[in-house]
């Protein structure tokens, strides 16, 4: 959600600007283009306009489909320009609201840790985490920043390691363990004259770069395309080139969830589903030049739409409904058996 280009490389308030007309030419995905153009004002040194951005979403009249995140970032940016009683009034609120989204956790969390607030941050990452995570087999891909940042202050506390420390652990890829990457006394290899000491720094700080890098290059989901029924139908009804590859919205249900399944079991991260609509789709084909019959524009689309903010992750959090919108729990819809 926030660019992670410095500012001297990019002009991030024209970057702003583009995105509020894309927000103005694309209504339906205003929230995540105004989020990103929030971010982009923060790093051109604008936060009062970002707040504006912020509560310029939180007003609007339409239902915004991730609250708690704005609010988040909201206060955030709040707290980095002098605005704290506002700011922890606003995390507080976020706290009690139980998000079953990992982002805003994170987002507060990080924000009490930048401003020292270690226990008030430990105690955020691990109501984050026991809500997200408990019972749960497998953490998803977006709940391992809550689980590395609760590792980090509890390292910075000093606390002996529990067993959601031996998780973040078992889920760190790089060379250079967490224990060594989130210790305290790195920050004294840096001023050392000891050429050894700073060999070594430099070493973990190459390797913390590396997981930063393959985080930041997968920025979008790998998104699966989804038809609710009356879509299908009209779609197939218009373009019957189409109906091979969607014989019946049945099949094209258990064909997504059998797709992730297997895009999960061979190790792809950040997996999400995108829902399309026929006036969308032949929108997005009149701008490729494109015939909407054409099979080959599909994943194209999907990819368009995950660009865009579209995507909701999957598996769905625990307790969600499922993403079919059949109104069921997904542990009893296509999750069951997961």
């Amino acid at each position: 959600m926030r660019p992670d280009t410095p500012a001297e490389n990019v002009d991030h308030s024209a970057e702003a600007a583009r995105l509020e007309r894309t927000a103005a030419r694309y209504p339906e995905d205003a929230e995540a283009l105004l989020l990103q153009a929030a971010a982009h004002l923060e790093l051109a040194g604008d936060r009062p306009a970002a707040t504006t951005l912020y509560d310029r979403l939180l007003s609007s009249p339409d239902d915004l489909e991730t609250p708690h995140l704005v609010r988040a970032l909201k206060a955030s940016n709040l707290w980095e320009y002098g605005h704290e009683a506002e700011a922890r009034a606003i995390i507080d609120g976020v706290r009690a609201a139980s998000p079953r989204d990992p982002a805003p956790w994170v987002i507060v969390a990080e924000s009490l840790e930048s401003h020292d607030e270690l226990e008030a941050a430990q105690e955020t990452f691990t109501e984050g985490v026991t809500l997200l995570l408990t019972d749960v087999p497998e953490p998803p891909y977006s709940t391992h920043p809550l689980l590395f940042g609760r590792h980090r202050v509890r390292r910075m506390l000093g606390a002996s390691h529990d067993e959601w420390d031996t998780l973040a652990d078992s889920l760190h890829s790089s060379s250079v363990s967490l224990d060594e990457l989130h210790d305290p006394k790195r920050v004294w290899s840096l001023g050392s004259d000891n050429p050894a000491e700073l060999e070594a720094e430099i070493s973990r700080l190459r390797a913390e770069l590396g997981a930063f890098r393959e985080a930041l290059s997968r920025p979008f989901p790998v998104a699966v395309l989804h038809w609710p029924e009356g879509e299908l139908a009209e779609l197939v009804g218009a373009y019957a080139s189409l109906a091979e590859e969607y014989p019946s919205h049945e099949e094209h249900l258990a064909t997504i969830e059998a797709s992730l399944r297997e895009l999960a079991a061979s190790g792809t991260p950040n997996l999400g589903i995108v829902t399309g609509t026929v006036p969308s789709y032949e929108a997005f084909a009149a701008s490729e030049g494109a015939s909407p019959g054409d099979v080959d524009l599909l994943p194209q689309y999907a990819t368009t739409l995950a660009s865009r903010g579209r995507a909701v992750v999957w598996p769905p959090q625990r307790g969600a409904s499922c993403w079919c919108g059949s109104g069921r729990g997904y542990g009893e819809c296509h999750g069951e058996g997961q």
